[in-house]
């Protein structure tokens, strides 16, 4: 018997091939982006060559000659301008990560209390999420710092709040550890409460798992690293700390960590703004959980607080994240306002340092590198966590 005849198989000419021009178009589309900044870099360097002047960042290494008011690291006129950017870098991360908790915070219980069934609090963060939402960062910031804490009193009429925080115009004083020798062991036990806290957060999200129960996993595990923490502090011969407190010293305040009016105005300021549009954010991720899922949650006996956390929140995730990403990145990109409130972050080091030296491609290329890496950083650990949450498909 003869067998039937195969099929022919005909091969699609790259040029009509669907996966092959995809391919072919974004390999075109970088080669002409390539193309393109290389003109523009070339007319760059032409127009910089007839000015005398060559591309190098070789100045890093000459004195600045500058004095910066807010230093992380020691730093004096005689440092180099390569350790005054990196004190402006190190300022720029500081606020950016002390915003993005704290603006977090706030705008999850400002979305929480706008679905508020209680008519004065819901109101009330309606309110503040209108208000706040249609100022103007800079004005805000301008404000903050001007109409607020340059307005506190002075150091001689400087107001004590309970826990020795000290407010005043020159700043606000709080309490701050001094390491003394034991400081090292205890950082070590620190490390293996941390360890045994991830420990126990695996073990309960097992847990949660395998029989469907869901313990405050979260809890228990800071409540770990807490309890490690106290034994350590108390175990310890000496203690791993000595808190010094801030006091008034003539005309300025000493001892403590002295928070200058420049940072407090900007951490506060991005704060306060940022945490509006998170608070909507939440909202929105709230409001899109279907109402089906409250009643079940109800209906199985749940109170309001256990289906807000185990059933409503967890998938309000999944629509939260991605706008919570640029909320982030927009409080990082803002804090380049610094320099309205005489804060040095590392745009006001880098314009500094431009105005110096005459350096303007080298520090403005830098400064533009540094937010970049910043934000790829940050959206690369979002992305991160929204591939953990986000539905899986079968």
């Amino acid at each position: 018997m003869q067998r039937d005849a195969q099929p022919q198989q005909t091969t699609i000419p790259f040029w009509r091939d669907e996966r092959a021009l995809k391919v072919l178009g974004q390999i075109i589309f970088v080669i002409i982006v390539l193309i393109i900044g290389a003109l523009i870099f070339h007319n760059m360097r032409v127009g910089l060559a007839k000015q005398g002047i060559t591309l190098s960042y070789s100045f890093f290494k000459n004195v600045s000659g500058f004095d910066i008011a807010e230093t992380a690291f020691p730093y004096d006129r005689n440092s180099t301008y390569w350790q005054a950017f990196l004190i402006g870098l190190v300022n720029t991360v500081t606020v950016g990560s002390v915003g993005i908790v704290f603006s977090t915070i706030l705008g999850v219980i400002l979305g929480v209390a706008r679905l508020s069934t209680n008519f004065i609090i819901n109101r009330l963060a309606a309110f503040y999420l209108e208000l706040i939402r249609n100022l103007s960062l800079l004005v805000f910031l301008i404000f903050w710092y001007l109409g607020v804490f340059l307005k506190l009193p002075r150091v001689q009429n400087a107001v004590i709040w309970p826990g020795d925080i000290i407010l005043t115009n020159r700043g606000v004083g709080i309490p701050w550890g001094i390491p003394t020798a034991s400081f090292p062991t205890f950082r070590l036990i620190l490390l293996f409460g941390l360890i045994l806290a991830l420990i126990v957060f695996f073990a309960l999200r097992a847990y949660s798992q395998r029989t469907g129960r869901a313990p405050l996993t979260l809890l228990w595990s800071i409540l770990t690293l807490i309890v490690v923490g106290a034994l350590g502090w108390l175990l310890l011969p000496e203690k791993p700390l000595i808190f010094d407190l801030p006091f008034v010293k003539g005309l300025n305040l000493s001892g403590g960590k002295i928070l200058t009016p420049e940072f407090m105005a900007l951490t506060s300021g991005l704060v306060l703004y940022t945490a509006a549009f998170i608070g909507e954010v939440v909202r929105a991720g709230i409001q899109s959980v279907s109402k089906g899922q409250s009643e079940a949650a109800r209906a199985l006996g749940l109170n309001g607080f256990q289906t807000l956390r185990l059933i409503v929140f967890p998938q309000a995730l999944r629509v939260i994240i991605p706008p919570l990403t640029s909320q982030y990145l927009n409080l990082v990109k803002n804090s380049s306002l610094a320099i309205a409130v005489g804060y040095p972050d590392v745009f006001y080091v880098s314009n500094t340092i431009q105005n110096q030296t005459g350096r303007a491609v080298e520090m403005i290329s830098l400064v533009m590198l540094t937010y970049l890496s910043i934000s790829l950083l940050t959206s690369v650990l979002m992305n991160w966590y929204n591939q953990r949450i986000k539905l899986v498909e079968r």
